[in-house]
């Protein structure tokens, strides 16, 4: 990356993907939308078996007021395949790491399904960086029973491809299993590298972030679409965890509630991003 001419720093260009390697020699695919340095930051973590993309309607609704950090989780997007296993400690220093690369001092965190736990578990190391998380459709610790069901997940994934896996997910995912998004929400599913999913989907199969909900000083808003399962249950219930938690379903929306009803999201959203300025 070049260097900036006047302090010396690397220079970050806006709106085109770039590629950050982290201290453990990982490359992790980003894409900056600078509207001025002095404008709040947001960051935006995908789920799995999507990339960045995902959050390309909300990127357009915070046009202009806010500075926008999107990046692919390991093993997904332009991201590399992880070379060593992964678990919520490693994906949250990953947040934490892009922070300090890019040169931001503290943002707003918006994390959806796998970024829920990598939220939490980034908040968990550097509590000061955040000004407020925003946790969509996810979990802080692995379901009962979640461990068997992921290993099955993998199994299939392994027998019939990610093509496959990537066509009933999508209709699964959604609401509407008819909408006119599930062509494009399939077609990223299948696009992501089987090993980088693997890799993710070993992380959810075991996992338990939910030790430190009570001390996050943040304000945390959990939002769950309202046709995504038992999730707007869980995430309620989590909500009353946090000290400065509070729960909004988004109606007529599934497990993407940010790509399915992105204007009803995206009025959730920015009245959270407001109130934190």
């Amino acid at each position: 990356m070049a260097d900036d001419s006047t302090d010396g720093r690397k220079k970050w260009d806006s709106a085109a993907l770039q590629q950050v390697e982290l201290s453990d020699g990982q490359e992790l695919t980003v894409r900056l939308t600078v509207a001025d340095r002095s404008a709040p930051w947001v960051v935006f973590s995908n789920s799995l078996a999507t990339d960045l993309s995902i959050w390309d309607a909300q990127v357009v609704a915070l046009e202009g007021r806010f500075n926008v950090l999107r990046y692919d989780q390991r093993g997904h997007g332009g991201s590399a395949i992880p070379t060593r296993p992964v678990d919520f400690r490693v994906l949250g220093g990953d947040v934490v790491e892009l922070l300090d690369c890019i040169g931001i001092d503290r943002a707003a965190y918006v994390g959806l399904s796998i970024g829920v736990p990598t939220g939490l578990a980034a908040v968990a190391q550097a509590p000061a960086r955040f000004t407020g998380l925003m946790l969509v459709d996810g979990q802080a610790k692995t379901a009962s029973g979640g461990r068997e069901q992921w290993q099955e997940r993998i199994a299939v994934m392994r027998r019939g491809g990610i093509a496959a896996f990537a066509k009933g997910t999508a209709a699964r995912w959604l609401a509407n299993p008819q909408s006119p998004v599930v062509d494009r929400l399939e077609a990223m599913i299948a696009a992501t590298p089987m090993e980088g999913f693997i890799a993710c989907a070993q992380a959810l199969s075991d996992f338990d972030v939910s030790a430190g909900l009570g001390s996050i000083a943040c304000p945390v808003l959990l939002v769950a679409g309202e046709r995504d399962g038992n999730l707007p249950e869980t995430m309620r219930n989590l909500s009353g965890m946090i000290p400065n938690g509070r729960f909004e379903s988004v109606p007529d929306a599934g497990h993407v509630p940010c790509f399915e009803r992105p204007d009803a999201f995206n009025a959730v959203m920015s009245s959270f991003l407001r109130g934190l300025s």
